[in-house]
């Protein structure tokens, strides 16, 4: 059995090694009288070193798994250096900086890697509930020749003499897909923001969970596909990944379906009424979104939409509507006061979408490879964006979205 030494005990006549693995550790047993030559090496490695030890699998009630290895031969198979920048089973705490700088042996740590294993659950239960929803997962470029939202959030590079952007969103490719009868489609993707943030909340690099329907009548067909999936995540996580919550000790709640919508005048007259003031048409803010988000946990709803945002403050892509143009068919999915994912439906008249586009100061020649889809017959569609990295976060009450993300980026880590 291989793995890397957790801890060594040498008691004098006998020694253990405790060895880890994926799953937990195993106790390998060394005695001097049996081996002394044996008994003398196991005596002198390094903790986290990697070792296969031989040897006869024998019961040992004293053991934590009722078994142990006793040692026949002991093989060093890479050795680790001294001292540890950072304490793998000590009680020791360390900061995040030298934790993540030193994120392979951080993510030793069977806490750390609970994290990762309810993440990727909670991945495979988006994807086995759209592709029962008859969805097709795709690939979207992540070099793009035009931001799905321009502004300063873009990250531009060099392609080859033209300059092109590292892609915000898979938002516009997603669309354009809708008029090619693959009407039905989602991806699970890196997308990436220059936001100089330095929050608990925001990375520059980040996974986003999309999807786009097509033949919707109001934005409400979108709204059972996405807390569909959101609650079959949680579903999910609950069934297979006890002992990964009984070690971070938290215990997430399905939500009960459907999710509450809050249409946004709604959304300023409860923030008002907790003295946060708000003028009609002003954005949520992130303090906005806790004191909602305590609001909706006194009704005991950690998950909920708000709808219905002023069209000012929503991309040219956002249909307004139609008997309230100032305002659009659009919401927000919220989680314990954080904002998840952003959607609704989209505008697929061509004139409309033009003239919102130049209401929003992006010049059209920049977005041809985009309205020419537009020009030749686009279904009524709809859809989202959804922050895995923040749903994993929020699910499992992590203090900072980094803890949800294998190597984080942000305005000051690039490495490792």
């Amino acid at each position: 059995m291989a793995g890397w030494v957790e801890d060594l005990r040498n008691l004098g006549g006998i020694a253990f090694l405790i060895v880890r693995q994926r799953d937990g550790t195993f106790q390998a047993t060394i005695k001097k009288k049996a081996d002394p030559d044996l008994f003398s090496r196991a005596s002198k490695v390094v903790r986290e070193s990697v070792v296969a030890v031989r040897g006869r699998i024998e019961p040992n009630p004293q053991v934590r798994n009722g078994w142990e290895l006793v040692a026949t031969a002991l093989e060093v198979l890479s050795p680790a250096a001294a001292p540890l920048p950072l304490p793998i089973a000590d009680k020791v705490g360390a900061d995040m900086d030298t934790r993540f700088d030193n994120r392979v042996l951080d993510l030793r740590k069977p806490e750390r890697r609970a994290i990762f294993r309810v993440r990727s659950v909670v991945a495979g239960a988006f994807r086995s509930h759209l592709d029962r929803q008859g969805f097709l997962e795709v690939q979207t470029p992540k070099l793009a020749g035009a931001g799905a939202e321009g502004g300063a959030t873009l990250f531009e590079t060099t392609y080859f003499g033209r300059r092109a952007f590292l892609s915000q969103s898979p938002q516009l490719y997603k669309q354009m897909l809708m008029s090619t009868g693959l009407d039905r489609v989602y991806e699970i993707a890196p997308a990436f923001r220059a936001e100089p943030s330095d929050t608990v909340r925001h990375v520059t690099e980040f996974t986003s969970f999309d999807g786009e329907v097509s033949w919707i009548e109001r934005q409400e067909d979108v709204f059972p596909l996405l807390e569909g999936a959101v609650d079959a995540a949680i579903d999910r996580v609950r069934a297979e990944c006890k002992s990964e919550l009984a070690l971070l000790n938290v215990d997430p709640k399905r939500p009960a379906l459907p999710l509450k919508r809050i249409p946004y005048p709604e959304a300023l007259e409860i923030l008002r009424g907790r003295g946060k003031r708000l003028r009609d048409g002003d954005d949520i803010d992130t303090e906005g979104e806790k004191i909602l988000g305590q609001e909706m946990g006194r009704e005991g709803r950690e998950l909920y939409f708000v709808t219905e945002y002023p069209t000012a403050i929503k991309p040219f892509y956002v249909m307004a509507k139609t008997d309230e143009p100032d305002y659009s068919f659009s919401f927000d999915l919220e989680y314990k006061g954080d904002e998840m994912a952003s959607g609704g439906q989209r505008e697929h008249r061509y004139d409309v979408l033009l003239a919102r586009m130049k209401e929003k100061g992006l010049n059209p020649e920049n977005f041809e490879f985009y309205l020419k889809a537009f020009r030749y017959g686009m279904p009524p569609h709809g859809g989202w964006g959804f922050g895995l990295d923040r749903f994993v976060q929020k699910l499992l009450d992590l203090p900072n979205i980094r803890e949800a993300i294998l190597f984080p980026r942000d305005r000051v880590r690039l490495v490792p």
